[in-house]
């Protein structure tokens, strides 16, 4: 495909501070990435919609409210009875602890960054893990 690549950035559940997830968006941006970001406060089902109607390659999410461990799999779940998530490459950033990332892999989710991860190293994981 010579199209770029798609990322939608998404801030699932009650999580107000959006920061991390624009300073990501607009990295992937200058990366030649295309971002769609859907803004604060959505649903997971909200989330999935909008990847479906975007038609994205990868989804990122951003969550700092703690929420992570029943959020995160949620998106996973929907992706997957909407029949899309073989086609899309699923991330998360935020404060997660160290003990909940394997937990969350299992879960489907292919890669975790939490705080202080150079925007390099997920640039770098996308396009070596990007789906399409």
């Amino acid at each position: 495909m010579n199209r770029p690549i798609r990322v939608l950035v998404g801030k699932p559940g009650l999580d107000g501070h959006d920061r991390g997830a624009k300073v990501i968006a607009r990295a992937l941006r200058d990366a030649g990435m295309e971002v769609i970001y859907t803004g604060l406060r959505l649903t997971p089902e909200q989330i999935v919609q909008a990847a479906i109607q975007e038609d994205v390659d990868v989804v990122a999410l951003s969550i700092l409210s703690g929420a992570h461990n029943h959020l995160l799999p949620k998106v996973v779940d929907l992706l997957k009875s909407e029949e899309v998530y073989d086609e899309v490459l699923v991330i998360c950033g935020g404060v997660i602890p160290e003990e909940d990332i394997p937990v969350l892999k299992e879960k489907g989710i292919a890669g975790v960054f939490t705080p202080g991860t150079p925007t390099q190293v997920t640039i770098d994981f996308i396009k070596e893990n990007l789906k399409r």
